[in-house]
């Protein structure tokens, strides 16, 4: 184990209470709401490995990854419109450049903005973080050739710090303007910010300034810069002068449920059959290890991102790679639960690794689950995995991304509240207003179902209970959060059917 792994285990023993026989996990940074940033709280796990990573630049040198540098804020007005921070941290373009020994290496061309005026210890820091772009925006490594056609695709990963500290990376790559073969270039936005949807309609507009001139994208990020990030439900409307096309006005709008901003879940219903959907979320929910195999890199940041929103209000606590740079493959070894995401061509190299479920994304596949621990049809208890085939067999063959939104997430979080929705009650507190402590064993007691209760002593045992219930205890009873809400209109539901009969 290497010092910077030691010191990782050290701060997880401080900041988690463990339960007898229960795996260790990274805790996830702190944030200010439980309900709100649900991006923000997924992690690459990037310090775990980055001993494994050299980067090629002149000479070979391990790669770390700075310190996360706070913005100032933005001040909020009366409305509270504003959530009181930057929509961004810096915008580059990483292009492949041709070395004298004839391969193509990522490197950033463009950035914004340029700082000036850095000590040499910030200037380090920043020359990591670039560093570490290139290989998130080009995970192929070195492979490339000069290309005449090439679909542009857009992902995203998530940076994690040594302290816990986020930053989400939103990546399009496409083939820039210009005449004959080429290779493909990378637009990257690093924000603190996980709106997935949000900074799409972004590249739009970056993708579009790019094929006029690439000066035109400064105006356009430095209106963006200096505009407020709206808050859930509000919107901000951005001034850009473009030629021949005159001043145009953009408007960036959040959705009302901001843990579902960073979700898109039309690739996973599209990769997948809703049988299969809800046995990868059965894995998911025991926290196993998880491969997902595709060709694009789009598809596997889009699928891992919507099976940890399924998990909602649990929150993923384990490794989590979108999509693994070639470079770090050997993370796949690892013996502790991960959520990863493979690229096809290196399916051989992943897929015998002992107990873990690996998925095929791949349009043609011939199977979905190429291997698997076996259990998978039968974690859920009959009767509720039912409910949500049912639930989810509701939704309109095409639905919109919006429909989805609202149709999933109705599909998969009663299954909390029918399992785990009694929590509130077996949580002791001795004084009104102080921290509480859990019964598990009276909670477990409680349910009246074999099958349920048989789920349910094995899903205590995950991490992701274990953080909640934590939190839970340190939580004033009177405060509600959105599951105790749905809890409460699924007991008035109960309360109002036992009176009719």
């Amino acid at each position: 184990m290497n010092g910077m792994t030691l010191e990782m285990e050290k701060r997880r023993h401080r900041k988690l209470r463990f339960p007898q026989n229960r795996k260790s996990a990274i805790l996830p940074g702190e944030e200010d709401s439980y309900d709100v940033g649900m991006g923000k709280r997924l992690s690459t796990m990037w310090s775990s490995f980055r001993g494994k990573l050299h980067i090629k630049n002149r000479t070979t040198k391990e790669l770390d990854l700075p310190a996360d540098t706070e913005l100032p804020p933005v001040e909020e007005n009366r409305e509270q419109r504003y959530c009181g921070q930057f929509f961004f941290e810096y915008l580059v373009v990483v292009s492949l450049k041709k070395t004298k020994d004839g391969i193509y290496e990522p490197q950033i061309t463009y950035q914004f903005p340029k700082r000036d005026g850095m000590i040499r210890f910030q200037k380090e820091e920043e020359e990591k973080t670039f560093k570490a772009i290139t290989l998130f925006c080009f995970p192929e490594g070195i492979k490339w050739a000069p290309l005449t056609e090439y679909s542009s695709e857009t992902f995203s990963f998530v940076l994690t710090e040594i302290d816990g500290s986020r930053r989400n990376g939103y990546c399009r790559r496409l083939l820039p303007k210009g005449n004959g073969a080429r290779p493909p270039e990378a637009y990257c936005i690093i924000s603190k910010l996980a709106c997935f949807g949000l900074f799409s309609k972004i590249f739009d507009e970056v993708e579009k300034r790019r094929q006029i001139s690439m000066a035109m994208i400064y105006p356009f990020m430095q209106s963006l810069r200096e505009a407020p990030f709206p808050a859930p439900g509000n919107t901000v409307k951005i001034k850009s002068f473009i030629p021949d096309a005159g001043t145009e006005i953009i408007s960036l709008t959040r959705p009302v449920d901001s843990w579902l901003e960073h979700v898109d879940f039309r690739t996973l219903f599209h990769c997948l059959t809703d049988e299969e959907v809800v046995q990868v979320f059965a894995a998911a929910v025991l926290e196993r290890r998880i491969i997902f195999i595709a060709e694009e890199l789009g598809t596997l940041s889009q699928v891992i991102h919507a099976v940890t929103v399924l998990l909602h209000p649990f929150i993923w606590q384990h490794t989590l790679i979108s999509i693994v740079p070639e470079i770090l493959i050997d993370v796949v070894m690892a013996p502790t639960p991960y959520l990863l995401g493979v690229q096809k061509r290196l399916e051989d190299q992943v897929i015998d690794q002992g107990d873990l479920l690996a998925v095929d994304l791949s349009e043609g596949k011939k199977q979905t689950f190429i291997r698997t621990v076996g259990d998978e049809d039968t974690i859920l208890p009959p009767k509720l995995k039912a409910e949500i085939l049912q639930a989810l067999g509701a939704r309109h063959e095409k639905a919109t991304m919006e429909e989805l939104n609202q149709v999933v997430p109705e599909a998969f979080l009663p299954f909390f509240v029918k399992t785990v929705g009694h929590f509130a009650q077996h949580i002791q507190r001795k004084k009104p207003g102080e921290p509480g402590r859990f019964q598990q064993q009276n909670f477990c007691k409680a349910l009246e179902s074999k099958t349920t209760r048989h789920f349910v002593k094995k899903f205590v045992q995950t991490q992701m209970f274990d953080l909640f219930i934590q939190e839970m205890e340190q939580r004033p009873a009177s405060q509600e959060g959105f599951f105790e809400k749905k809890i409460k209109e699924y007991q008035a539901k109960v309360k109002q059917k036992t009176k009719k009969h």
